[in-house]
Order: structure tokens, then sequence, then C-alpha cells
């Protein structure tokens, strides 16, 4: 425990696994990877260090401050809760006096306390350390007992070599450390939808890099500059994004020309899987996202999907299939990319879109009118021309670890 001016100052924060705890044989690289992830979260925070047991992360401020490093905590995936603990022998005497400190300290009038004993050997067992501890409080203030509703709850750790006591409980961001789960190429359009399926595909422990297609002079630098701040807003969760952009005019155009215009957003989705395949095998992708919502657009219908999916024998994840547009936007405001996605800059399927897309397109039809130009050549200048930028989150070195 340390004081300044007569006030205790948190010197731990106490971080709980979650989900991790169901890996089995998996759970030590699951954590050794939520450490490294953890740690580039925050790097910016030198006087930090770290201790881990088999249920448990432990970071020792050092002095920082305890509030600045939640905010980025509140971000890495793979962290069911937090909180903020004071560290003190495990000694009854120092853990009941610590205890009623806290509650001096604290504005409220009812409180509850919630022990928890890992070290067996210690001579009170959980209910005797709730007693003891609430009958120190009890005695020197005028808090009351509300174990259903309280407005102070204090929680104890017991373990052999200290004790963590503790007043709340931060609500983490879930799911599983990024890079787990392996690494997948999101189609990252300038749309509210694909930085919400990136975010929830990031949530399972899946690393992203991102795929963008522009179409200059047809699209601008400012289109262009809005999705590298979309994979700044999101790369928090990750440390940094990679985004590819495609050079996708000479393509589009060529479709134009050669297809029917009913055909054409079919044809440009084919060819954007097509090139999303080649630039993942060439990343070490396992996987396609991309955030297409069933039903939202002409080419977001069950035959549309399947009619261009059948270009790719990669898998594709669509994290927001299911959702309705109300609830994507929800978790768009959430996550800080809503206000960059409306900005009024069109990508290349905006500026393309046909008056009358076809809602039902066959495999047959697509394949019949890609035969009449040479797309593989287009797509191979697409991918020789391609620019891939290093995204970083604002205000942040790119010094992190890999964590691909």
């Amino acid at each position: 425990m340390t004081i300044e001016q007569n006030k205790i100052v948190y010197d731990h924060i106490l971080v709980r696994f979650g989900e991790l705890s169901t890996k089995g044989k998996n759970r030590k690289d699951f954590i050794k990877k939520l450490l490294i992830n953890v740690r580039n979260a925050l790097r910016d925070f030198d006087a930090l260090s770290y201790e881990r047991t088999h249920d448990r992360m432990y970071i020792i401020l050092n002095g920082e401050d305890h509030e600045a490093v939640a905010e980025r905590l509140k971000k890495v995936f793979g962290i069911s809760s937090f909180s903020f603990a004071i560290k003190v022998k495990t000694d009854m005497e120092v853990i009941q006096k610590t205890c009623l400190k806290v509650a001096q300290e604290t504005e409220g009038s009812t409180f509850k306390v919630e022990a928890r004993r890992s070290f067996k050997m210690f001579p009170l067992v959980s209910d005797e350390i709730n007693r003891a501890v609430a009958g120190e409080i009890l005695r020197n203030t005028d808090w009351k007992v509300n174990v259903k509703t309280p407005d102070l709850r204090i929680q104890i750790e017991v373990h052999e070599d200290a004790t963590y006591i503790m007043t709340g409980k931060i609500k983490g961001n879930g799911g599983y450390p990024v890079g787990v789960g392996g690494k997948a190429l999101v189609m990252l359009s300038g749309g509210i939808d694909s930085p919400v399926a990136a975010y929830l595909t990031m949530k399972r422990g899946v690393a992203i890099e991102c795929i963008h297609y522009a179409s200059p002079p047809y699209t601008s630098d400012a289109a262009q500059d809005k999705v590298l701040d979309l994979a700044r807003a999101i790369a928090p969760y990750q440390g940094h994004i990679r985004v590819h952009i495609i050079p996708f005019t000479d393509l589009q155009l060529a479709i134009y020309k050669h297809c029917d215009e009913s055909y054409a957003i079919t044809l440009m989705r084919r060819m954007m899987y097509r090139i999303a395949q080649k630039v993942s095998e060439k990343q070490n992708c396992l996987a396609i996202v991309n955030g297409e919502s069933i039903g939202q657009v002409a080419s977001q219908t069950l035959e549309s999907m399947q009619t261009i999916n059948c270009v790719t024998d990669m898998p594709t994840i669509r994290p927001v299939a299911c959702l309705d547009k109300l609830e994507i936007i929800d978790i768009s405001k959430k996550i800080g990319t809503y206000d960059i996605s409306i900005q009024p800059f069109e990508d290349c399927c905006t500026i393309f879109t046909p008056k009358n897309p076809v809602t039902k397109p066959t495999r047959h039809k697509a394949e019949k009118l890609e035969s009449r130009f040479d797309f593989e050549t287009l797509i191979d200048e697409c991918i020789a021309n391609m620019e891939s930028i290093d995204v970083y989150p604002s205000a942040q070195e790119n010094d992190s670890e890999d964590i691909f």
C-alpha cells in the first residue's frame, strides 16, 4: 500500500482472463499472447511492469496514472474484467486497516465485503475474513452492510505472497487475444459496415490486414484518407493495421465497356474477391472478411453472394451478415468509426453503381460476360501496383511487437 497526502493510491491493476479459462491445453499460449498485446497497448507507459499467474495478470503501476492505463486496457481483447488494486501483506490486521482506510475515503453509506482465499493455509476462511473486515468498518464508521445493492463493494483476494484489495470491477472487451486465431484480410470500404466487421473479427482472436479498392480519378484522395482514418480508429484493438490499396480503375472501366450494366456490381465484386484471394495468399491470410449484411443492397442477396463468392475457395467471414443497420451503427459508434464512415467521400462501388443492378445474378451469366475480356491480366496489374501502408493508432509510436 502507498499513501499520498493521507490517501490510498492504487499500485496494481488486476486483470482477469474470462473466456480464456475454457481453452484447456492452449491456455498458456493464449495468456502469453494476451500479455504481448497488453504490453503493446500500454507501451507508452514506461514505468509499468507485469506479473502473470495461472488465472490472473498483474500490472504494477509504479506511479503511472491508473485511469489512463485503464482506458487503453478497455480495448484489449481477451480481458474479461480488471480492477484497480492495493497490494498488502497477507496479514489479517493489515488487511483490516487497509479496507477501513478504503471505506473512510469512499462516499456512500452501505458496503459489502467479498473475500476469496486461494492461500488455504491462511488461518481464516473466506467467510471469516468477510466478518473480520466488516466488523472493523462497522466499529469505526457509520457504514452499514448491504449484501444485495451496496454503495461500496470491497473485494479481497488472499494469496500466499500478497493480498490484493479492490473496490470495483471494470468490464473488459472480452473475446480472445488478437493473433491466436491466425490472420484474415478485411475488405475495408469507406462505409459503416466493414470497420465493424473488422472489429468483430479481431474480437475472436483473428489478426487482420485490410484491402481497399480505389478508383482514381473517380474517387478522391480524401476517400482514401477516410479509409486510412478508419483503419487508424480500429488499430488500437490490434496494435497496428496494414492496409493494401488496390488501383481498381482500369478493371472497373473494362467491366463497363464489355459487360451488361446490370451485372456491373456483381462482376466488380467477383474481381475484388479474386484480388483478395491473391493478396491473402501473398500475406499468409487464412480467410477473407467483409461487411456484407444479408439483403442490405443488391450485391448482398443470397443469390448475389453465391454468384460472387464462387470465384474464391478461401473461407469468407461475414461478421455482420445477420445484424440490421441500427445494430451495426450502434457498434460503429461504440468503437469510434461512425463519424468517419459518414463523411461524404464515395468509394469505387458507390461511384459506379448501376441504375438497375441485378438482384438474382447467376454464375453462368457472370462467367459468360467475363469471357468477353482478359480480366486476369488486369487483376495481375492491380496487384503489381498495390500500395501497402502500415497504420498505427494516433499518438503512438510504431514499435509494437508483431502479433501476426
